[in-house]
């Protein structure tokens, strides 16, 4: 109980709450050598030394030789990595943001997967648009055996459905359209001539109307609804271009009135419980009844696997609260996000959406044309470059790569670029000992309370933090925390390991628990000194917490400060 009681006197101390006068402030303010004494000498009193600088390393200790991070660190970011937090030695930091890659024909081989898991892949995307059961079952064998074999990461399966994609039939050869030329749309099958094409979607007539802009591509031409019949649609080419065959339709500010889940989606969510994946991305949500459906479905299949929706779809954005709240994160889909909506609206709504999911403690992947140059070209725009960091300094739990990674020419180059500037972006953002204020849902709840003053603490003092879940929740709700230092999430079991990998911050490991704590916390420890995550000397906060107890009673909840 004493643990507990000084933990509250600490939030006291270091987060305060209006009342906290300048001496109080000066007792507990880091001076180089000297005591931490919160008010009461004999319930905590610990003694420690500031680090001179703030080490930031790659996401693992093999891209090492590969990557100098200390060539770009300014003089500013080290002075502040100095200043921020830093009393005990000095602590290695990983990076947070996870990064998802998309296997296709340019990454599907063992060796591929190998090297994108080296240099910096969290979560292998399975785009069910492209490819058949078959070859997406060799990806998820060859992951799996990645896993089985890696001591120190793991890699986490997304399996992304093609949901009610509305498409363009096929065509003898492409159709070059010039501006101001008709062209017709129309849902009889087979037809596929110079100025008229078949449509995939029978109700395609009913879902537009005269002076409607239909995009192909996300917008690589663009053609204005004139007139429609009962099977077909009149356009003029506004901005023209070379069809192809299959490409995907867009109506400017409408959804398709498909429903969400079609039955390949269902085919291809049964092959993902049979595979075990650790993550659904559901394509077009529109409402969270769809969520609801899926996740029921997966409860009656005893299946542990979590949902994200692409919020991709115009309307998705009136139901965005309520996806949010049924699912288990989100994804911002910006390309058809800004085909169905004005592109100006896009930035604006990636904001939103992170900023809603960080929230209410939920994953947010951001995602689509990230570095889309990169499919063709080995180094990135710089606006490309500045996307990147964008999405991490809004808070995103990851970044997503779709075509750099399936069929680029450039995959591994790709994943180190959206490594190196993930990591330096986050160097810039440490937040020293403050965290973001409680939100008003989690007050009520002890594990949420802890998980805010354990990042807090670890926040002070400059150490990382160390955890063991058997539901990844504890490691969940600090990762919504955001603490500067690694969370070291231990677990017993391989699915939350592999749940654990999108989580911004969260390094997930696997170890058998043993009957006894303190077997299990010196067991912990030393496998981070033997994997080179921590070095001997240095201090970690341990947080014994949650729901679901290990090793405690249900009433009693702790945080430690233990020397490695």
């Amino acid at each position: 109980m004493a643990q507990v009681v000084a933990t509250k006197l600490l939030h006291n101390a270091f987060i305060g709450n209006g009342s906290l006068n300048n001496k109080q402030t000066e007792k507990i303010k880091p001076r180089g050598i000297g005591r931490i004494t919160p008010f009461h000498p004999r319930l905590l009193s610990v003694t420690a030394r500031r680090a001179s600088v703030t080490e930031v390393v790659p996401f693992t200790p093999e891209d090492i030789p590969k990557i100098g991070e200390q060539s770009y660190l300014s003089e500013e970011v080290l002075r502040k990595g100095d200043s921020s937090a830093g009393v005990w030695s000095k602590p290695i930091v990983k990076r947070k943001t996870k990064i998802v890659c998309t296997i296709g024909p340019s990454t599907d081989t063992k060796e591929m997967i190998w090297k994108l898991a080296e240099a910096g892949m969290n979560v292998a995307r399975l785009n069910m648009s492209h490819g058949d059961h078959a070859s997406h079952q060799k990806v998820i064998d060859l992951v799996k055996e990645y896993n089985a074999q890696s001591k120190d990461n793991v890699i986490a399966i997304m399996l992304d459905t093609k949901g009610p994609e509305v498409r363009s039939g096929d065509l003898p050869q492409p159709v070059n359209l010039a501006s101001g030329q008709e062209f017709t749309f129309t849902i009889k099958r087979g037809v596929g001539t110079s100025d008229c094409v078949s449509v995939n979607y029978d109700d395609f007539v009913n879902d537009v109307e005269a002076g409607d802009m239909l995009l192909v591509d996300g917008g690589m031409m663009s053609l204005l609804v004139k007139s429609k019949t009962e099977d077909s649609v009149k356009c003029e080419v506004v901005d023209g271009g070379e069809l192809k065959s299959r490409r995907h339709l867009n109506v400017r500010g409408k959804s398709a009135t498909l429903p969400s889940i079609t039955e390949k989606d269902w085919d291809d969510i049964k092959f993902g419980v049979d595979n075990q994946v650790d993550f659904y991305a559901v394509s077009f949500v529109k409402d969270a009844e769809v969520i609801h459906e899926l996740k029921n479905y997966l409860k009656s299949c005893g299946a542990d696997i979590q949902v994200i929706p692409k919020i991709e779809s115009a309307d998705s954005i009136p139901n965005l609260h309520s996806i949010i709240t049924a699912s288990d994160g989100a994804m911002v889909a910006r390309g058809d996000l800004g085909a169905e909506l004005p592109i100006e609206e896009v930035p604006l709504l990636q904001e939103e959406i992170i900023r809603t999911c960080r929230s209410m403690g939920k994953a947010v992947i951001v995602a689509t044309n990230m570095l889309e140059s990169m499919i063709v070209h080995p180094t990135p725009t710089r606006a490309e470059v500045s996307d990147i960091a964008i999405a991490v300094r809004e808070g995103a739990d990851a970044v997503m790569l779709s075509g750099e990674t399936a069929h680029g020419k450039f995959p591994l180059k790709a994943v180190n670029v959206m490594h190196t500037v993930s990591l330096r972006t986050e160097s810039s953002i440490m937040s020293g000992g403050t965290v973001s204020s409680l939100n008003q849902a989690f007050k009520n709840h002890v594990s949420e309370m802890f998980a805010y003053h354990a990042t807090s603490m670890s926040n002070t003092l400059g150490t990382s933090i160390v955890v063991f879940t058997r539901t990844s929740n504890m490691a969940v709700l600090l990762s919504h925390y955001r603490p500067n230092g690694t969370i070291f999430a231990f677990t017993d079991d391989k699915r939350v390991q592999q749940k654990l990998a999108l989580y911004q911050g969260v390094c997930p490991i696997y170890m058998e628990f043993a009957d006894d704590a303190e077997a299990t916390f010196a067991n912990a420890l030393q496998v981070l000194k033997n994997q080179g995550m921590m070095k001997e000397g240095e201090h970690v906060a341990l947080l014994q917490s949650g729901r679901q107890p290990i090793w405690r009673f249900q009433s009693t909840h702790n945080i430690q400060v233990r020397k490695v």
